[in-house]
């Protein structure tokens, strides 16, 4: 198994329709077939500036890259993402 997590702020104000409506394009990357538990999560420590979180899982290596190739990814990250995050950290877990 490998859980994929992303932190990340966003250029958009807070609570704003751009914020919320980055939010909800990206919920169709759950609709891609190896996604399992996808979450997205606010961020609240103190310790940390990135403000929102994504987590998803997949069952293996082949998994990870059908969603990693996939069109919806690919047309997520390049047309939202690159241009509407300002940070943020990707970090990829395998159990110990």
């Amino acid at each position: 198994m490998i859980r994929h997590t992303v932190v990340f702020t966003l250029k958009h104000e807070a609570g704003s329709s751009k914020e919320r409506d980055f939010l909800e394009a990206a919920r169709q990357l759950a609709t891609i077939a190896t996604v399992e538990k996808f979450e997205q999560l606010r961020q609240v420590s103190p310790k940390c500036d990135y403000t929102f979180g994504f987590s998803m899982e997949f069952a293996d290596q082949a998994a990870y890259d059908f969603y990693n190739d996939h069109p919806l990814h690919r047309d997520f990250v390049e047309n939202r993402w690159m241009k509407e995050v300002s940070a943020f950290q990707e970090i990829d877990y395998l159990p110990l």
